[in-house]
């Protein structure tokens, strides 16, 4: 049987999963056939047969035998006198077949034909590649670290195909080696260079709800389902969840029984502090519940310009605002409302105090900005607040913080 040896190409085939076999034996004849119009000007008699588990080839010439002098079309006709020095028992009007020599397309058009056969195949597992990500767009996966960059981890799958987890897909304190199994969420696949992206995720939101589904039972059942999760990666995030079951408590079904549930996560988050709330359509009581762990006194809501003014105690305002300004950032996120938090000094007696805009000419603008930042706008309020708990909350050197205090303080006592 005249052959050409395709183990290798055919190898790469069955690595490449979900290639199956009717796709594989279209592409080799696609490439053959292409080789049969380039020599004969024409395929339509010819028949490319594969032997997948071998890795063999043949290709069979199919003519019909007619008188001397009657051939009208060579490529499917053959005189019978020509027949005859293949097969002297053949016929006229037989139908004759015989074996093409794949040697005969040359050593220049065979090795051609198996560099467009090894890029076909190329191109099918890209596609393959693709359509098995594109379709998992969202799911945890677990995968590998292979390659350790400045920009980028560069991970491998089971099947050792390559994913992409950017650094700015990564929590703030991961930390990874090369060797370690670590989760993360599918995000998205691109294409670069004609080459398939799969890039992976541990910021998006989408991955601690997928992380919420695998702990709690009920998510995952969608008795329980999550309305909106914003997300300060490593720092803090806020998950509204709603039941559909009024027996079940949903945030006592996602914290779990001393916390069973969520501690899991915030380990696998890094510690990142999560604020499981019940979700509701009445906006005063979601943006109350937005802001926890501050405890609200009252709100004036404006909802045509999605505007709000929280008033709360002086020692609820720097947890409503949180650490870096993120819990009162999450709650605008979650909310969709712009939230001024202000102090409340209702039915406490008048304390003089001092707009910190007065002490412009003494303390640099951007300090002052950076104590308003976290709810300190007249100079009480800082003063009320312990050195440690605004070295805490704000990006201020302790040395600062005392020269601030003492230029504040010493303000009061020349009252």
């Amino acid at each position: 049987m005249a052959s050409i040896n395709l183990i290798e190409a055919f190898q790469d085939f069955k690595e490449a999963e979900n290639i199956d076999r009717p796709t594989m034996m279209k592409v080799v004849e696609d490439v053959f056939k292409t080789l049969l119009r380039k020599k004969y000007g024409s395929d339509e008699n010819f028949d490319v047969i594969v032997n997948a588990e071998k890795g063999d080839l043949e290709i069979v010439r199919r003519r019909m035998i007619v008188e001397d002098g009657e051939v009208m079309d060579p490529l499917a006709e053959i005189a019978y006198s020509e027949a005859r020095k293949i097969e002297p028992d053949f016929e006229v009007g037989e139908e004759l077949y015989e074996e093409v020599d794949i040697m005969d397309f040359g050593r220049r058009a065979i090795l051609a034909a198996k560099q467009t056969l090894a890029s076909r195949i190329s191109d099918l597992k890209k596609n393959v590649l693709v359509k098995k990500y594109g379709d998992r767009i969202g799911e945890i996966i677990s995968a590998e670290v292979y390659q350790v960059w400045k920009k980028e981890i560069l991970l491998l799958d089971e099947e050792g195909n390559e994913l992409i987890l950017p650094k700015s897909e990564q929590i703030p304190q991961d930390y990874f080696k090369k060797g370690e199994s670590i989760r993360a969420v599918v995000k998205k696949v691109e294409l670069k260079n004609n080459s398939p992206v799969i890039i992976l995720s541990r910021t998006s939101p989408l991955f601690l709800a997928k992380l919420l589904e695998i702990e709690v039972p009920e998510i995952f059942d969608g008795l329980i389902v999550i309305k909106k999760i914003v997300r300060e990666p490593g720092e803090r995030a806020k998950v509204a969840v709603e039941s559909y079951d009024d027996r079940i408590d949903p945030v006592g079904a996602c914290v779990g029984m001393k916390g069973s549930r969520i501690h899991g996560i915030v380990r696998e988050l890094k510690n990142e502090n999560i604020d499981v709330i019940n979700w509701t359509n009445n906006i005063q009581l979601l943006l109350q519940r937005s802001l926890t762990p501050a405890k609200i006194t009252s709100m004036d809501i404006d909802n045509e310009k999605h505007h709000v003014n929280v008033f709360l105690k002086p020692d609820q305002v720097s947890l409503a605002i949180g650490r870096k300004g993120v819990n009162i950032k999450l709650a605008q996120e979650l909310t969709g409302f712009t939230i001024d938090v202000f102090r409340d000094t209702e039915g406490e007696p008048e304390e003089f105090d001092i707009d910190l805009d007065e002490f412009s000419d003494e303390i640099e603008t951007w300090i002052i900005d950076e104590l308003k930042r976290v709810g300190c706008d007249t100079a009480r309020s800082v003063l009320d607040l312990t050195i440690d708990e605004l070295e805490r909350r704000t990006d201020l050197e302790r040395e600062t913080i005392v020269d601030i205090q003492r230029v504040l303080q010493e303000e009061f006592d020349k009252e």
